[in-house]
């Protein structure tokens, strides 16, 4: 369960947004400029609110009139940004294991081959992210979020910055993800199809005001 209530301001933009949410895939559907990606910022810990709380099951990660505030890289959550921002220098192989070989065994959710084979990238191990095409690049970084076993995967625009055809062919990787990890998600985007096919339920976000009402998808969707 994540919960949070909480405000943050920069310059004339002022955001104000709370929610529960259990398991399953949670999208944030809204038009360019109306906070999507500063509540993922939030959610992460890249961003700190002005006043309010967030908790992930029973931990407080973060309650600003008690002075609490866990770091982004305590809260053991996956990001992946719709570039997929990979390490340049490093092979497709060193970008998938950089988290993952940083975990104690007992903690690893998946395997090294799960990911491979769930995502179809073990012909790419030896590749740098130049020689990757779009698509390839953000299976890639939604690899290296699944191997760092995250307890909540954020996904911010992952399939903004592609063409159509290359989304058609992200969207059943990331149904996979869902269907075959359980692990919870939270899916940014301004696209209503790409959630409708994902989500189990919607948000909707709009000049920093996180909609009360939940649109809820099919199960079959």
């Amino acid at each position: 369960m994540l919960s949070f209530d909480f405000a943050y301001a920069r310059g004339s933009f002022h955001l104000d947004a709370r929610a529960e949410l259990a398991g399953g895939v949670t999208g944030i559907c809204g038009p360019s400029g109306s906070g999507k990606s500063t509540l993922l910022l939030l959610i992460a810990g890249l961003l700190k609110p002005q006043s309010g709380q967030l908790r992930m099951d029973d931990e407080v990660l973060v309650d600003r009139a008690r002075r609490v505030f866990v770091p982004a890289w305590q809260r053991h959550f996956g990001l992946v940004f719709q570039d997929g921002q990979l390490f340049p220098h490093l092979s497709v192989r060193d970008n998938l294991l950089y988290g993952h070989a940083r975990l104690p065994p007992e903690r690893r959710l998946l395997t090294f081959d799960t990911v491979l084979q769930l995502l179809e990238i073990g012909h790419l191990l030896e590749r740098r992210p130049a020689l990757l095409s779009g698509g390839e690049r953000q299976r890639v970084a939604l690899g290296r979020a699944l191997l760092y076993s995250p307890r909540l995967l954020l996904l911010d625009e992952p399939l903004s910055s592609l063409d159509e055809r290359l989304k058609q062919q992200i969207l059943p990787f990331l149904k996979r993800v869902k269907d075959e990890t359980r692990i919870p998600m939270l899916y940014v985007t301004h696209a209503r199809a790409e959630v409708e096919f994902l989500a189990d339920r919607v948000l909707l976000m709009e000049r920093g005001r996180l909609g009360d009402e939940t649109a809820r998808i099919p199960a079959n969707a």
